[in-house]
């Protein structure tokens, strides 16, 4: 691409987005290596930048891929859209009047810190809205470990009752 004259800052602009849609929370540490490479570019500039643009497209390459966070974003944009702008749950609405107290407004919030393993289970979706998982991680990467936390959450929720 570079040999055959496309802008160097184009081919940047198209790591990034590879970086964010292919590999997204897989190798999270792909997306501050591509805008390091964009500042490097604009740095550098030509020749010396496009060593680190040749860099980061070996470092993509052989990084593991997920566009787990892709496919949740536009499911969470669709339910939004489905949903409108429906109210937080009442339990988690700060109560600085009587008035709000009385209305509900934070009661039964359930502070994550206080609770064991820092993690209530609480569901903070909008009220009428079920609970849903948008965010469904492939394993691979370093979302092995993000999934292996939503499971033991899930796993919590349901023994504490919390489940929706």
């Amino acid at each position: 691409m570079l040999q055959g004259g496309e802008d160097p800052l184009f081919i940047a602009r198209r790591l990034v987005r590879a970086a964010v849609e292919d590999i997204g929370e897989a190798d999270p540490m792909s997306l501050v290596l591509a805008t390091a490479v964009k500042d490097t570019y604009d740095f550098l500039g030509s020749p010396e930048g496009e060593l680190a643009l040749a860099q980061l497209v070996v470092h993509l390459a052989a990084a593991p891929k997920s566009n787990a966070v892709y496919v949740a974003y536009k499911a969470a944009m669709k339910a939004a859209k489905e949903t409108g702008s429906l109210m937080p749950p009442s339990h988690i609405l700060n109560a600085p009047t009587r008035l709000m107290k009385d209305l509900g407004y934070g009661k039964g919030y359930a502070y994550d810190h206080d609770a064991e393993g820092g993690f209530s289970g609480q569901n903070y979706f909008p009220d009428g809205m079920a609970r849903r998982q948008f965010y469904q991680p492939k394993g691979e990467g370093t979302e092995a470990r993000i999934k292996e936390r939503l499971e033991r959450w899930t796993q919590i929720r349901r023994e504490r009752g919390a489940g929706d």
